[in-house]
């Protein structure tokens, strides 16, 4: 696989790859001497010492302290003292993949060559990356405007040989291979140092350029929202199998009601609902059973699911935007001449990505409160025609999935608290000089839990359906309900008496996020939108 470009246009997907799966870095060339540029323009200001014209965080303080004049002999100590003053993050640590999109994008905001950087800044991110050293960032701390200021200062603090990071080789040499590993945190000097790399010493605007940006939110915003693209692929599934399970009709999905309702998502969810339903036998079986209608949770889906699509869509736009944006603040611009206009601006403010990462925890929280009806569905006896109460072998002595729905609805029931917006709130900050902020951080932290919660709910829907379908036998489901259900009982085994399901529905999560289940239905009937 080729390396990561930064300082052109790079995607979604090319970000989690860096994430998720070490794929390597590169700076291109050609931003390189956009860097260089754009630094002499910084160095020329730097050169005039107090003689030069006051511009923000190269000779003045910051936020409230902006009109204080810095002298040109403590330059470096202002930059020095603003990553360690801004270091104040609590909470539990961000995950080496969230860690490892903040790099990427803070590299990306520095390389496209408005920053007024030396190069030595983009090339220590890089050299991190691809050598494995991740910086110990805390999740909370940041409002989202003047960027995600807490969490960067401390990825700044381990380039400095300060705060604590982790080394990726180190942690896995040691780890128990059956247990995985877990981030091991050392002294940000010491981590550099194991991997051959000199810690930085920051000169003028070095150490705002780091800090002010939206990369923490644009990072998990960026993870959650591919997992959440992936569930929506995962629902479509389980809510076809749920459909088998409870002898319910496809005639809904017919391509001629989505025209008369030209929606993408919807057509797209229909489409697929369509393909996995094909040749079932259980669906001709009652063919002629003089039912109407099948409740919402069955016959909505493509109006429901398509909905979340049609949403994820706008804010993937967002997105695509954000990971290639300049979001760091003063910037620099050079004319033909390359003589430099330096702009104090709002870039860093994080309330495009807030309103969308709201709108993307509404959207795909709807998967799992559809889910959660249709696995009421399967388990009451008043609604599931032919199956036994609560899918249980033995009604009474056995309990079956009953509490299986409970653990659903109460997912459910979080993820209505977790998706009030966190954007329509704003606390003024920095004496009032920033006094509207846009809480962004919070929403990507919600998001991350909700994704969690609908990832785990369509687990529990996709076991209980397979269950409903062991008990139509023999009549068999279509293709590709067929190939899910196979591969589900490849890692769970039919309910014959109760046990403990917290493991089933970890193993059917954990196959939910690998994509494999996806995987196994598209090698039967052909790939999914």
């Amino acid at each position: 696989m080729s390396a990561v470009l930064v300082g052109k246009p790079f995607s979604l997907r090319d970000l989690e790859d860096v994430a998720l799966r070490g794929r390597a870095v590169e700076f291109h060339p050609e931003a390189r001497a956009k860097v260089v540029a754009s630094r002499a323009a910084i160095d020329r200001v730097a050169l005039q010492g107090d003689d030069a014209p006051s511009i923000y965080g190269v000779n003045t303080g910051f936020g409230a302290l902006s009109e204080t004049r810095i002298g040109a002999n403590d330059i470096r100590a202002l930059q020095r003292n603003l990553v360690r003053s801004h270091a104040t993050g609590v909470g539990p640590d961000l995950s080496i993949a969230e860690v490892r999109g903040m790099m990427l994008l803070r590299a990306q905001v520095l390389a496209i060559g408005h920053s007024g950087v030396r190069p030595v800044l983009v090339e220590q991110l890089i050299e991190m990356l691809n050598k494995g050293v991740h910086p110990r960032i805390p999740s909370q701390g940041s409002v989202g405007a003047s960027g995600d200021l807490a969490p960067l200062a401390h990825l700044a603090l381990a380039m400095i040989g300060e705060g604590e990071a982790s080394v990726e080789a180190s942690v896995r040499a040691s780890a128990d291979p059956k247990a995985g590993y877990r981030p091991v945190h050392i002294p940000g000097a010491d981590a550099l140092g194991m991997v051959g790399i000199a810690p930085l010493s920051l000169e003028a605007k070095e150490g705002l350029a780091l800090i002010n940006g939206t990369q923490y939110m644009a990072s998990l915003g960026t993870l959650m929202l591919l997992e959440a693209e992936r569930l929506c692929t995962a629902s479509d599934i389980a809510g076809a199998m749920s459909l088998e399970a409870l002898k319910g009709t496809k005639r809904p999905f017919d391509e001629r009601l989505q025209v008369a309702r030209p929606h993408p998502g919807q057509a797209s969810v229909a489409s697929n609902l369509r393909a996995l339903l094909t040749d079932s036998e259980i669906m001709e079986s009652h063919r002629d059973c003089g039912k109407v209608q099948d409740a919402y949770s069955l016959r909505c889906m493509p109006q429901v699911h398509g909905a979340t699509r049609d949403a994820l869509g706008w804010v993937r736009s967002v997105l695509e935007r954000e990971v290639n944006s300049v979001t760091d603040n003063p910037s620099v611009f050079l004319d033909e001449k390359g003589e430099p206009d330096i702009i104090s601006g709002g870039n860093f403010h994080g309330q495009p990505l807030a309103l969308a990462l709201d709108l993307a925890a509404m959207a795909v929280a709807e998967l799992a409160n559809i889910s959660e009806r249709r696995v009421e569905q399967l388990v009451n006896p008043a609604f599931s025609t032919g199956l036994t109460p609560f899918l249980a072998p033995g009604s009474g002595l056995h309990s079956g999935f009953m509490i299986a729905q409970v653990a659903s609805a109460s997912l459910v029931s979080e993820n209505k608290v977790l998706c009030h917006p966190a954007s329509v709130d704003s606390i003024p900050s920095s004496a009032g000089k920033e006094d509207h902020v846009s809480m962004g951080s919070v929403s990507a932290r919600k998001l991350r839990e909700i994704v969690a919660n609908v990832r785990n709910a369509i687990a529990i829907e996709t076991m209980v359906a397979s269950a409903g379908l062991d008990q139509r036998k023999p009549l068999t489901p279509s293709r590709g309900v067929r190939a899910a259900h196979a591969k589900v009982r490849e890692l769970v085994a039919p309910l014959t008496e109760d046990r403990p399901l917290y493991k089933d529905i970890a193993a059917v999560s954990a196959l939910i996020a690998s994509g494999e289940l996806a995987r196994a239905v598209e090698s039967e009937i052909g790939t999914l939108h």
